[in-house]
């Protein structure tokens, strides 16, 4: 029988992620509209938005944290052409994002790179790692839902350059900084704010080799974070290489805040565990549904990635699968219970669905039951 209870918000999006619980846009009410971003007042609200992410997360107080443009892939992109290239690199990758920094670094950078890739639903070998190399990798795999599961595999007396894709990691999982050199994000993932601006927090190892290596390569304007060969400071004070909007600026601000008072990070953590568990929970009873990462220990808490596990949908040809992903998914839409959990366009078919802190549990909770309904509608009528 159809569910009777529907989640309050059915907003499962892996990116841009729900907002926290009791938004409205009159929390943006302060935003500093039509003020320019260079201007006192503006600037010490960018400002405000690094100091209160690295009091947070615990950024260690060395390190440099600052508001670049083009979200994550802007960040993870001026990291690596802007510090690779000194030394041999190696790449991990078992998703698409992963695979499109091993594009970067193997096609247009055209580094001397080793590729270590898995399939989805796997890690690398992450013994073979050399960290007398650079290293490029993703924290949590948000297209596969598969996540390192600490940092004890990276070298302490490491030679090379850590550099992390942590974009829907941060604020929902024990992101180990001192393991690490150089670690991005986006606004629009776990704190659920507005698109189109990054972060990129740097260690003092990563500030030297920025101050000591030149690439060989025309770097554009959006990309320098260096002046004269010295670290441009400004850049984590509160200015910001392009324009950022101020209503975004705005939403950030009222996520952290909103964290700050759900028991920091602790809490931010224990609340994505909490909808992983209740997933985990359904599918250990479901017999037609599994997690695409095969070790529990590697399963995100924020991106939960699911594939179908029944002889029917294996039968299909892959076209057809996706077809099949699109008409659940279609199907819980039009009720009202779920958006924009189909798998990503590179993954395997499947449903993705978001736990990061600002989703409820009650609501994941409430959306297990639609998930059964909707398969039964399409099993059935097969």
């Amino acid at each position: 029988m159809k569910p009777s209870v529907r989640p309050q918000r059915p907003h499962f999006s892996s990116g841009p992620c729900a907002k926290r619980p009791g938004w409205s846009l009159d929390a943006l009410s302060g935003a500093l509209l039509g003020r320019s971003h260079r201007a006192k007042a503006p600037k010490q609200r960018l400002q405000a938005v690094i100091e209160r992410s690295k009091a947070l997360l615990g950024i260690p107080a060395d390190w440099k944290l600052g508001i670049v443009p083009a979200s994550d892939t802007g960040a993870i992109e001026m990291a690596m052409w802007s510090l690779l290239g000194e030394r041999a690199v190696d790449v991990l990758a078992w998703e698409s994002f992963g695979l499109e920094w091993v594009a970067d670094v193997t096609q247009q950078l055209k580094l001397d790179a080793r590729v270590l890739a898995a399939e989805y639903g796997a890690l690398p070998d992450l013994a073979g790692v050399d960290f007398t190399r650079d290293v490029v990798f993703t924290w949590n795999g948000t297209t596969s839902g598969v996540r390192v599961p600490n940092g004890d595999w990276i070298r302490d007396d490491r030679a090379g350059l850590v550099l992390c894709d942590a974009t829907s990691a941060v604020f929902a999982m024990d992101v180990a900084w001192r393991k690490l050199d150089v670690v991005t994000w986006s606004w629009q993932k776990v704190l659920g704010g507005e698109a189109a601006h990054g972060m990129l927090a740097l260690s003092p190892r990563a500030v030297a080799r920025l101050e000591s290596f030149t690439p060989q390569r025309p770097l554009p304007k959006i990309f320098r974070l260096t002046k004269k060969g010295k670290l441009d400071a400004a850049i984590f004070e509160g200015s910001t290489i392009n324009t950022p909007s101020m209503l975004c600026v705005e939403d950030a601000l009222d996520g952290l805040a909103w964290a700050e008072g759900a028991g920091g990070l602790a809490g931010l953590i224990a609340r994505s565990e909490s909808n992983l568990a209740a997933i985990r929970a359904w599918v250990e009873r479901t017999p037609w549904i599994e997690f695409l990462a095969r070790d529990a220990a590697t399963r995100s808490c924020t991106s939960i990635c699911l594939q179908i596990a029944d002889e029917w949908f294996a039968a299909q040809a892959p076209d057809a699968q996706r077809k099949t992903i699109a008409a659940l998914v279609a199907l819980l839409e039009k009720e009202g219970v779920a958006y924009d959990i189909a798998s990503y366009r590179d993954a395997p078919p499947g449903l993705r669905i978001w736990g990061g802190a600002t989703v409820e549990r009650e609501d994941v909770e409430s959306l297990l039951p639609w998930l059964d309904w909707a398969w039964a509608e399409l099993r059935g009528g097969a």
